[in-house]
């Protein structure tokens, strides 16, 4: 008989069966994350271009040190379990916090992450909303206050899902082999 488990289930792309409120290690895999980062598109969808978490996350992947490069790539990936709710909202919503907490940290835990996701890639991930908005989002209603310095826009690219996937897939197996090499966290 199987152990009873909090909430609901999802199916994911590789057809397991999986708990966003009751996350486990070992039900989490790349592909999923990959996959569904790939179709979900940043700014809630109010862009100009398709644009995915999944690319975006390779950038912030990129631009912080090497250590840092594997959270980096996944510093969304709760959103492959959950989606993503836009941040003036999300602000208020306690309960999706928590849970978004906690898929977070059953994700480091898999890939052997410590559990506190470092400032530098929060910096990163800031960045790159800079960056991403200037080439992504029409006239400003109104100023974006504390945002960082953007990069070169040419970095944002807009690949279509299934090349954002294979890209995110690469970046992982490469932040993979840099680990292995020695670059300890």
């Amino acid at each position: 008989m199987k152990a009873q488990r909090n909430g609901s289930w999802i199916q994911t792309y590789t057809g397991i069966q999986f708990w966003p409120l009751d996350p486990r290690p070992e039900e989490i895999d790349i592909r999923d994350i990959a996959h569904a980062l790939s179709l979900l598109c940043r700014f809630n969808g109010h862009c100009r271009r398709f644009y995915s978490v999944a690319e975006h996350s390779v950038h912030v992947s990129s631009i912080v040190t090497p250590e840092f490069g594997l959270w980096g790539l996944l510093h969304d990936a709760a959103e492959a379990y959950l989606s993503d709710i836009p941040q003036p909202v999300k602000q208020h919503l306690t309960h999706f916090h928590q849970a978004e907490s906690q898929m977070l940290l059953v994700i480091a835990e898999k890939f052997g992450l410590p559990a506190n996701m470092p400032s530098d890639v929060d910096l990163a991930d800031r960045i790159m909303l800079s960056t991403e908005k200037l080439v992504l989002m029409g006239q400003e209603p109104a100023p974006w206050y504390g945002l960082p310095t953007p990069l070169d826009s040419s970095k944002v690219v807009c690949h279509d899902p299934e090349e954002a996937e294979r890209v995110f897939l690469i970046r992982f197996e490469e932040l993979q082999k840099i680990r292995k090499a020695g670059v300890h966290l």
